[in-house]
């Protein structure tokens, strides 16, 4: 799949795109719930030292400029999903040239790593998809259990264009939780690993925009969601109750959220990438 080029695809497949607007990817990702499960992915992320250290060593952007790597991360994976193949693969080559050559010593575990290293990417994937997908079900996007099988699967797509080794890349539901077993005995809370989640949850913002918007509370509240709804373990490692008690008013948050967001037309909630997906494959929007 990496070795993808545009000669492998007819025309009708390269306007589908990689996913298509019947499948599993398109509903979760087209949800309005997206943005905050890639807020839980972003922190879930930061929790593996190594991948997290390669962030720390080569994204300066996360400190300096944390609005212009998430709009970043965001609009690679809105072009992944809802461009056309040729831009997908364009998107692809761009974030793979930019991991090209880095590698570095991670100071805490002692390990030489390069940002492109298969398992250092296949975390990332992970997180992302089972962040998405979280978020999805309890926000109130109707899926079932085969629906999530689906999108792991078809999610292995986006994993192995970017790099990681197909034959470790999670299928199902079932592999994607193994595999989190597997990966947990590695995870810390590190230096970098709260720095990271202190800017993804109190980003810097300009005073203008401070003053003058609802940016910073609108944020807050997205960034109190995405952390709420980390696993149980996960909120232990950065501090916050881990009990089950907390699950039912997160969802119903989640709900509300969801709800609300669904009530603004789609011309102003949706991305422009999936709009101008919906116009070239005809697919109307998303009811209210």
């Amino acid at each position: 799949m990496s070795g993808t080029s545009a000669r492998d695809f007819t025309p009708a497949e390269d306007l589908a795109g990689f996913f298509g607007p019947d499948s599993v990817t398109w509903r979760i990702h087209a949800d309005p719930s997206f943005s905050v499960g890639g807020i839980r992915a972003l922190l879930l992320q930061a929790l593996h030292p190594v991948a997290m250290g390669g962030v720390h060593r080569f994204s300066e952007g996360f400190t300096h400029e944390p609005w212009a790597r998430l709009t970043r991360t965001a609009e690679y994976v809105a072009t992944l999903t809802f461009g056309t193949r040729r831009d997908a693969l364009r998107a692809v080559r761009r974030v793979r040239g930019m991991h090209r050559g880095k590698s570095d010593t991670e100071p805490t575990t002692g390990r030489a790593y390069s940002v492109d290293d298969p398992d250092l990417l296949l975390w990332v994937h992970a997180c992302e998809v089972d962040s998405l997908l979280s978020v999805a079900r309890r926000s109130g996007v109707p899926l079932t259990d085969a629906d999530a099988d689906a999108y792991v699967a078809e999610q292995a797509v986006a994993a192995e264009l970017i790099g990681c080794e197909p034959a470790d890349v999670p299928r199902s539901v079932t592999d994607l939780a193994d595999y989190f077993d597997r990966v947990m005995p590695e995870l810390a809370m590190t230096g970098p690993a709260r720095e990271a989640a202190r800017f993804v949850v109190v980003p810097p913002m300009p005073g203008w925009v401070q003053l003058l918007t609802p940016a910073r509370p609108a944020w807050a509240g997205l960034a109190s969601l995405g952390l709420a709804t980390l696993p149980r373990w996960a909120r232990s490692m950065y501090g916050l109750p881990g009990l089950a008690i907390t699950e039912p008013a997160t969802t119903a948050s989640l709900r509300a959220f969801r709800a609300t967001t669904l009530a603004v037309p789609p011309r102003v909630r949706e991305n422009p990438t999936l709009r101008a997906a919906r116009r070239r494959t005809l697919v109307p929007p998303t009811p209210r």
